[in-house]
């Protein structure tokens, strides 16, 4: 699904990632844990397209195509999706129109019909209970005046709708109190087992509290740019008991 080899990335000229590597097959849930700072965010960013980093060497494939010259919104019609730390606000704009917008323009690279606004507020409202929304939620402005978990939830019904292949959620724990982690969890574990073996995903994380709920195929700890441990979810047990200071020699 992805395969991501010797990777090297700079922003301002202050390297990040430094010959990173890490594969994900189809089906597999991989969790990155590692301190402030180790780059986990910027690998997310990457793998997305963000244009303020700079690739300086390596590659980034996805089904054996190398993507890194692919602008986000083509890596998005490939089967990449995003769920952002901090997801921006956009006052003014309608969240059922920025949906309803996404969801058209991936069926439009796919060749597919649109779907008019009667018809997708079915479809949208269908999903709505899975991340715990009401349906007045639509009418709000895109994230503007939206708490934490309100953010967060709103990223996983991006997800639902979309139906990516390959999932990076970064960091998408804070901020939500148990509740909300425990249903915005079961929806994403609950596509993840639905799609038949056909989905990857990658989780960005510092608490194990996530991986309760979505469980890891595979745990590996990042230090200064580099996977410096791999394991199973034993590892990340031991890292409640020891914290990261056994990896930062």
């Amino acid at each position: 699904m992805i395969e991501i080899k010797n990777l090297e990335v700079s922003i301002d000229d202050k390297k990040i990632l430094d010959g990173f590597n890490l594969a994900i097959k189809p089906d597999e849930v991989h969790a990155i844990m590692g301190p402030n700072g180790s780059g986990k965010s910027t690998l997310a960013k990457v793998i997305a397209g963000h244009p303020g980093y700079q690739v300086t060497g390596g590659q980034l494939l996805l089904e054996g195509v190398d993507i890194n010259e692919l602008a986000p919104e083509e890596r998005s019609h490939a089967g990449i999706f995003l769920g952002l730390q901090y997801p921006i606000e956009i006052p003014g704009v309608n969240n059922s129109d920025f949906l309803r917008m996404i969801y058209n323009a991936k069926r439009k690279h796919r060749g597919e019909e649109e779907v008019d606004p009667i018809d997708f507020a079915e479809l949208v409202e269908e999903k709505l209970p899975a991340v715990g929304l009401r349906p007045s939620f639509l009418e709000r402005s895109v994230n503007h005046g939206f708490s934490g978990g309100e953010k967060k939830r709103n990223e996983i019904l991006q997800m639902l709708l979309l139906d990516p292949k390959f999932s990076i959620l970064d960091e998408i724990d804070s901020g939500l109190d148990i509740d909300a982690l425990r249903t915005l969890g079961s929806a994403v574990q609950d596509l993840q087992e639905q799609s038949n073996g056909t989905k990857s995903l990658l989780l960005i994380t510092h608490y194990q509290r996530l991986l309760d709920f979505i469980r890891p195929t595979h745990v590996h700890i990042m230090i200064q740019g580099k996977i410096v441990e791999s394991g199973d979810f034993q590892l990340v047990q031991n890292l409640e008991k020891t914290g990261y200071d056994p990896y930062l020699s």
